[in-house]
């Protein structure tokens, strides 16, 4: 399942350190593995520990974990993509949105085939405050790639940034708080890992729908090393592209010829705040996709050729 683990302890109560104080706390932890990080996670005398763990060959080996600490532990044989967290922690420690985050932390070792789409899949949790989130800011402790970690705090300017960096520090404080070399894993991955922590903010810094901050993010980095209307005009159809980027970009007040890395989330923001107000307008607009109209365009060019070759053209 492409999972690289540590079994270095320092390292693993390194992570479980840099969670917080995990005292009488409970932890979700994806991906557990062998049990690297789980045992640390115990030693810091949590109340309760949920890991959910997709390989059955590990198992057995969390069972023998659990049955060291009674009461402690508890399993799930699934995978972490589908599974349903909501009734999983009790309904006490649920706090609200304005308060302090609750008493629940999620801590994993990802496997980098799933961390994408897994932190995207999270980061729309936060937007709906739900999933993990329906017991309040839950935060969350997790490894990326190192490249994957510096995608996700790049700043403005930086040639890491992308739609990771906007996705997520739109609704989290994002913070890569140390990178692990490639070498402490079994097996040992061709690149360093870097850990990094999430705490959702208790206003997100855009206050739309996480599917149309998507799209709209999306699209601007269509084209990343190009001027920003070059992606961002693919949000509306080729006949009305020129003027309606033109409008989009006047009234967001964002300058055309910036590229999508000098973009800040306050011009998202506003690029997102003008294209609801244009959906608003064009109910249809929001589901037109440019790539389906490139495919009916091809297909069309595709039956033309043909016709003429056909009457002998």
């Amino acid at each position: 399942l492409s999972q690289n683990f540590l079994l270095d302890l320092r390292l693993t109560d390194k992570i479980v350190r840099k969670a917080g104080n995990l005292t009488n706390a409970y932890v979700y932890e994806v991906g557990p593995g062998p049990g690297g990080i789980t045992r640390s996670i115990l030693n810091a005398n949590v109340a309760d520990l949920l890991v959910v763990e997709k390989d059955t060959r590990f198992i057995p080996g969390l069972q023998m974990l659990s049955d060291a600490a009674p009461g402690k532990l508890r399993i799930v044989h699934g995978d972490v993509l589908t599974f349903k967290i909501e009734k999983a922690f009790p309904e006490s420690l649920k706090r609200h949105w304005k308060d302090d985050p609750p008493n629940i932390h999620i801590i994993g070792n990802l496997p980098f085939s799933v961390s994408t789409p897994l932190i995207i899949k999270w980061l729309e949790n936060v937007s709906c405050r739900d999933g993990p989130f329906t017991y309040g800011r839950t935060q969350m402790t997790l490894t990326f790639q190192k490249e994957v970690a510096e995608r996700l705090t790049a700043t403005k300017g930086s040639k890491q940034r992308s739609r990771l960096s906007i996705m997520a520090q739109y609704l989290c404080s994002v913070e890569h708080i140390f990178t692990i070399p490639g070498q402490a894993f079994v097996p040992k991955p061709e690149v360093d890992v870097g850990v990094v922590h999430f705490t959702p903010l208790i206003r997100p810094k855009i206050e739309q729908p996480f599917k149309l901050v998507e799209k709209v993010v999306q699209s601007a980095f269509q084209f990343r090393r190009k001027y920003c209307h070059h992606g961002l005009g693919m949000l509306f159809p080729a006949a009305q592209r020129l003027e309606s980027t033109g409008r989009l970009l006047q009234l967001a007040d964002v300058d055309p010829t910036l590229r999508p890395t000098q973009l800040s989330v306050l011009h998202f923001k506003n690029l997102c705040d003008i294209y609801r107000k244009m959906c608003d307008e064009d109910p249809q607009l929001f589901a037109y996709n440019f790539r389906e109209e490139l495919k009916q365009s091809r297909s069309k060019n595709q039956t033309k050729d043909s016709d003429r070759e056909s009457c002998g053209l």
